[in-house]
């Protein structure tokens, strides 16, 4: 009986999976939509030109995070990383009780789901022992051929040849005329930075014939009628100022997507060949996306909205993206987008956006251009990068599209300003962005639980509050040392630290008109706050004693030995930025355990090396691996 109706079970799902269609993805690393049907001249897109005249493209697509392992994140789990405290470039944090990865719904709904091959998410995988729960094959093996006979599928197909390593290797002999490449503005204009755009255009050209020979592959297969397909890159170029920024330029991905004749009630409004859909459209709509158009309900923890499908939904009047650490630096930027003006937040404004990060500054342009900017040889455009930011920025990308012209402070613009930072604002608190909480802090609450499961009520994550703290330490009119006095009692970590960051970030006068209350803090409960309080008594160093007594409050943090790892991260980056301040301390620091515990999952262990690293050779880069 029972086999009985574990077969008539296995035939209902087989009968309404059959009524679904396969879907392909196509997808890239590292890359923009520098696109010849994007209008990029300079590109040599042929099979990603022809997709799109078959198909439609989107032209404003953001990828949620600039960087692969949160982007990424996004995808598979539907959701805003920061809201699951998994936004970290990289980040090892449990799933939320209850929450599947897509590709699980998919599988459920009679879908064989193959990846081949990049997985490397934020958050963990569920797993039944060694068994992958997520899907049917994930390797350099997986393909949708491997599928039992007349199953649907959904494929993935990442091609990494666009990645940021890629532009970097030599020897590579040119494609594309570097002397006809087309800068930025802010690059400055050298043979090597020449050498590297031209590198990864002909890098995107590589990738277009790998998307052509997936597609005749399945047309070949006679599987071209019955398959959706969708391409895109994860996030923007693989250039310093674009990868890892929340720019326009570091989110904007090429879009495109094709229905064939049969699903074409599937399709976006307005679908057409050839045609171009203006929607606001952001990687936690893609995976609700996806969903729909298997005729799957996207679940109600999901954070984004079906574009099209049976389940689709209007679309929304902004969309968001996130810079939180990257890789061993910290920061925390959130930008918001109506289409045409771009709004950025900087919620650590007193770091520059040029941070030495040793995978970046394996990058020869990264390398010319900073070197540039110490012999004093760039013109004011090209020197910001290496300056510390404004805590608000906003850019009208009808009339400057490379983003230069800061318009926050212009009167004209102030209204629209106030619009994108009352949506984003509403974004943050909507979806309880974590990023606000201190990582080590963070991480040491939730053990191995999910962050978002630890925080999700206000009394363990006044949300509110924490965001108003977060607001008021960047705002030069209204973080007084009185205002931020307040914060420093208030029982939460969270809007205690970021009080002390307020004096930090309004700067020497601010700290020294309450270095008392900041010398009390390097006591505090937590040691994210204790961090932050002995940077800003360093930065004024006033008196001998006091800066042994912060000093000393770091060392004790930066010790992996007896702190968490990335309370120790936060220690080692404040050592870091102080070194010239700290030469007397020298050999304590030196000192330091250097090496990440065992325990330390893989990815992030070389993080506490690099910084250790710096410490002792300055700006010296150390080869490392893929990012």
């Amino acid at each position: 009986m029972f086999r009985h109706l574990a077969l008539l079970c296995l035939l209902a799902t087989s009968a309404v999976a059959a009524d679904r269609p396969n879907i392909l993805w196509l997808t890239s690393e590292d890359n923009g939509p520098q696109y010849g049907c994007y209008g990029d001249s300079y590109a040599t897109t042929p099979n990603i030109d022809a997709l799109a005249a078959k198909g439609i493209r989107f032209k404003r697509c953001w990828s949620n995070a600039p960087v692969c392992a949160p982007a990424r994140t996004c995808l598979i789990s539907g959701r805003w990383a920061p809201a699951d405290g998994a936004e970290h470039m990289r980040s090892a944090v449990a799933l939320p009780e209850g929450h599947q990865m897509y590709p699980q719904l998919l599988r459920s709904a009679g879908y064989y789901c193959s990846n081949n091959s990049k997985e490397d998410y934020n958050l963990d995988k569920p797993k039944a022992g060694k068994k992958d729960l997520v899907w049917d094959e994930s390797s350099g093996k997986a393909h949708w051929q491997n599928r039992p006979a007349s199953q649907p599928f959904f494929a993935v197909f990442n091609n990494t040849i666009t990645h940021e390593s890629q532009i970097r290797r030599r020897p590579h002999t040119l494609i594309h005329d570097p002397a006809k490449a087309p800068l930025p503005p802010f690059h400055p204009d050298t043979p090597e930075v020449r050498h590297d755009w031209a590198q990864y255009y002909d890098n995107i050209t590589l990738m277009d014939t790998k998307l052509g020979q997936h597609l005749a592959e399945l047309e070949k297969a006679g599987l071209a009628e019955d398959t959706i397909i969708m391409h895109y890159g994860d996030h923007g170029p693989g250039m310093p100022r674009f990868k890892r920024w929340p720019y326009n330029s570091g989110l904007q991905v090429g879009l495109i997507m094709h229905f064939p004749e049969k699903w074409k009630h599937l399709a976006p409004k307005g679908y057409a060949p050839g045609g171009v859909n203006e929607e606001l459209v952001s990687f936690v709509d893609l995976t609700a996306t996806l969903l729909s158009i298997a005729g799957v309900k996207p679940p109600d923890y999901f954070q984004g909205r079906a574009v099209c499908g049976e389940f689709a939904k209007p679309a929304p009047e902004f969309i968001h993206g996130f810079r939180g650490r990257m890789d061993e630096r910290y920061d925390l930027v959130r930008s918001t987008t109506d289409g045409r003006y771009v709004y950025i937040r900087h919620y650590m404004p007193q770091l520059p956006y040029g941070q030495f990060l040793n995978y970046m500054f394996q990058q020869a342009t990264t390398r010319v251009w900073k070197a540039k900017f110490d012999e004093g040889h760039l013109p004011e455009l090209q020197t910001r990068f290496w300056k510390t930011k404004p805590a608000e920025e906003l850019y009208d990308l009808e009339s400057d599209p490379w983003e230069t012209i800061n318009l926050a402070g212009s009167t004209a613009h102030a209204e629209i300003k106030s619009r994108l930072a009352q949506g984003q604002r509403q974004w943050l608190e909507q979806v309880r962005d974590l990023g606000f909480i201190p990582e080590g802090e963070r991480l040491a609450q939730a053990d191995k639980k999910s962050p978002k499961d630890v925080f999700s009520t206000d009394e363990a994550y006044p949300v509110k509050a924490v965001l108003d703290a977060a607001a008021l330490a960047t705002e030069p009119s209204q973080a007084t040392p009185e205002s931020l006095a307040k914060l420093l009692d208030h029982p939460n970590a969270s809007v205690r630290y970021w009080g002390v960051q307020g004096y930090l970030i309004q700067g020497d006068k601010t700290i020294r008109t309450n270095a008392p209350k900041l010398e009390q803090m390097l006591g505090d409960n937590s040691p994210s706050v204790r961090i932050a309080a002995a940077e800003a008594l360093i930065s004024v160093a006033e008196s001998p004693a006091v800066l042994e007594r912060s000093t000393r409050a770091l060392l004790k943090c930066a010790d992996m030995e007896t702190q968490p790892y990335f309370v120790a991260i936060e220690a080692v980056n404040v050592l870091d930025r102080w070194q010239s301040r700290l030469k007397p301390w020298q050999p304590q620091i030196q000192a330091l355990p250097a090496q990440a515990p065992e325990k330390v999952e893989k990815r992030l262990k070389e993080y506490i090396a690099r910084l250790h690293d710096h410490l002792l050779t300055g700006d010296k880069v150390k080869e490392t691996g893929g990012n």
